[in-house]
């Protein structure tokens, strides 16, 4: 028998009945495709911005709306995708879970299956194979993540080790022993592609600069801005999601740039229900998980005097959003709680 309990709505207390969860969970290929239509659009639109924009200084901004269309919506297409419940057609779900994972910059079966490891585990030290950043969060911390620096560093570790197969404990033990060979060929193509893209430039080639590689690095803080919502200040080592994770209000756009996953504690709830149908779950199961904490920037603004505050030696109380008792202090010394696992 294992010695852990799986995080979900059981561990958690939540209750859902068993015909209101299939329809909610149904899964289909027209949300799918149309939500990749939008998307493709809005890269349309804004990279044509990029393009009338070239040779001024106005190219900047037009990269950086760009990339924030670029690097969210590849960051939750390949989340969505991993967990399979995108698209009905399998077929479909894995090739744009390769193409946005290429874009995300991470192998997609590798991410897969530690993704599968952090739900299982949900914010468990020791045991989750995806907690982005040391806790509790202090203003160094906040600054590696936000910037990229953290993930780019791991991503390409996790790149190195797949293509040379010098695999890891924590690959070993979160991946099937059959799908190591499919990870390194992944890992091998994708790093190739990246050095066509790095050659561009020595050949007079700029277009893969100016439309994907500027903007990607532009677009990842606002990305990472909204995962970082996902548990920062929240409880370690709980069996319970309503402890561990964050649901935040969102508005029009942020929907759907994060395909709805501003429901995070649903979904960590039921990672069953594909990302059109977790409004309607927020909905099914809204009284019985805390209410969500206030829109992605006041959220992120909040999140920020905190880490600021603990820097500083001082009170660590948020004014409104949800945190762990002992992430709440009146200032003095910061005990460490976890270190990264990514």
């Amino acid at each position: 028998m294992p010695s852990y309990v799986p995080t979900n709505a059981a561990s958690s207390g939540v209750r859902l009945d068993k015909k209101t969860l299939k329809q909610i969970a149904a899964r289909s290929d027209r949300p799918g495709l149309r939500h990749l239509a939008k998307w493709t659009l809005s890269l349309v639109l804004t990279g044509a911005l990029v393009w009338a924009s070239l040779g001024t200084l106005w190219v900047w901004p037009a990269m950086f709306v760009h990339g924030v269309f670029l690097t969210v919506p590849s960051y939750a297409f390949s989340h969505e995708t991993a967990h399979g419940t995108a698209f009905r057609s399998r077929w479909l779900n894995e090739a744009v879970l390769w193409i946005t994972s290429l874009l995300y910059m991470e192998e997609p079966l590798h991410r897969r299956y530690t993704h599968t490891n952090h739900h299982t585990h949900t914010w468990h030290v020791g045991k989750d194979s995806q907690m982005p950043f040391d806790t509790p969060m202090g203003i160094g911390g906040w600054l590696t993540e936000i910037t990229g620096l953290g993930l780019l560093r791991f991503h390409v570790q996790v790149f190195l080790h797949l293509a040379t197969k010098h695999y890891t404990d924590t690959m070993r033990m979160v991946t099937p022993e059959e799908e190591f060979p499919k990870m390194t060929r992944n890992a091998r193509m994708m790093l190739a592609i990246y050095t066509v893209i790095a050659a561009a430039l020595f050949a007079g080639i700029w277009w893969p600069f100016w439309f994907l590689v500027i903007p990607r690095v532009l677009g990842a803080p606002v990305m990472l801005l909204f995962t970082l919502l996902q548990h920062v200040e929240l409880q370690e080592d709980s069996p319970s999601i309503l402890e561990s994770t964050r649901s935040f209000q969102g508005n029009w756009l942020a929907n759907f740039l994060y395909m709805n996953m501003n429901n995070h504690v649903e979904h960590h709830l039921y990672p069953q229900v594909p990302f059109h149908a977790l409004p309607d779950l927020a909905r099914a199961v809204e009284v019985q998980v805390p209410a969500p904490d206030p829109g992605f920037i006041r959220t992120n603004c909040e999140v920020f005097l905190v880490v600021l505050r603990r820097t500083l030696g001082l009170s660590t109380k948020a004014p409104s959003i949800r945190q762990a008792p002992h992430m709440v202090t009146s200032g003095g010394p910061v005990v460490m709680v976890a270190q990264r696992t990514m």
